[in-house]
């Protein structure tokens, strides 16, 4: 995630002597389709300076950023396993594995000062093109320094491991070992400035998804966030007398955006409805708003939540969840 990322973990090898001073292509570094299963929560830092902005001039990411941040929507995701993969042809530069994927959060900053890229691999695709994957799940790197590796090729699987929060790899590309940093999406250098001309070093078109929903569901009150994206509210069941609150992380939500979460009874009718304004952008916000059972209880059936964000006259997120009561 941080510039100094993966510094250790780097292992040189003999250059291949038939290198090209041609710009490589890349195809997508994850066994996830985006948009899908799988998002870009941040972008590289092209703003000069103390400021953030990404090669669309928009706020998804953060100061200082070198490469792009590919997540899953949640720790359960991780768990099942999902494959890096070699974004094109090379050698195997250096590795690091063991580290363990838990949220910095957790851990604390001091014990990851040195490691804070995680476990993950560099490769070297000749004339002096790098490509670096980082926060990859512990004991899941594939590869040892010196493989030859074709496009494609699992290196590994997406973690938790080094400085960060939630699971995801991040996709650097650097001219130089460690030494420039390039944003694939314009192959310009990190800092070259939002508004430069660029063109991608993708091998085909890679979308730009500024807002999407990552997780949602229902809890019996205030969802506990860490619980939310371990998963653990995935097969809960609501209670007679138990408050019905239905709950959604998102990324990329703006200020001005209207949030309505609405919660329908078994007879179709509205038991709850709430819409706010938001008043700041967030690049991750979490949501949640229901009500207490009434007097009676709630009536026996499913019950289903509504999330909708509206940007302008748009649905950007239109999502539903349902939950039983017997």
């Amino acid at each position: 995630m941080l510039r100094s990322a993966l510094i250790g973990l780097v292992l040189l090898v003999a250059p291949a002597a038939s290198a090209q001073e041609t710009e490589p292509r890349f195809a997508w570094p994850a066994a996830c389709t985006l948009g899908q299963d799988c998002f870009i929560q941040n972008y590289v830092d092209t703003a000069p300076g103390p400021r953030f902005a990404n090669f669309r001039c928009d706020r998804l990411g953060y100061d200082g950023d070198n490469g792009i941040d590919i997540r899953l929507r949640d720790l359960a995701a991780m768990r099942k396993g999902v494959d890096i993969l070699a974004a094109a042809d090379g050698t195997v530069a250096g590795i690091r594995d063991g580290e363990p994927d838990i949220s910095v959060k957790e851990r604390g900053v001091d014990a990851v000062k040195d490691v804070k890229a995680g476990n993950g691999v560099t490769i070297d695709h000749g004339g002096g093109w790098f490509t670096r994957y980082a926060h990859m799940k512990q004991g899941s790197v594939r590869v040892k320094p010196g493989d030859t590796v074709k496009a494609g090729q699992p290196l590994g699987q997406i973690g938790l491991s080094g400085f960060t929060e939630f699971p995801h790899v991040e996709f650097s590309v650097m001219k130089g070992l460690g030494e420039t940093f390039i944003d694939p999406f314009t192959a310009l250098p990190i800092g070259s400035g939002c508004e430069t001309a660029g063109h991608p070093l993708w091998a085909a078109d890679v979308p730009y998804i500024q807002t999407a929903l990552l997780i949602a569901g229902f809890t019996a009150g205030q969802p506990d966030w860490e619980a939310a994206r371990r998963g653990d509210y995935a097969e809960i069941k609501g209670g007679r007398n138990a408050p019905l609150v239905m709950w959604a992380e998102s990324f990329g939500v703006r200020a001005g955006d209207t949030q309505t979460v609405t919660i329908i009874g078994p007879d179709g009718k509205p038991v709850h409805q709430t819409r706010t304004v938001l008043p700041e952008s967030k690049n991750l916000f979490d949501a949640f708003s229901g009500r207490r059972a009434p007097p009676e209880g709630w009536a026996p059936g499913t019950y289903t939540g509504r999330y909708q964000l509206q940007r302008y006259d748009a649905l950007v997120i239109d999502t539903e969840r349902k939950v039983e009561i017997p």
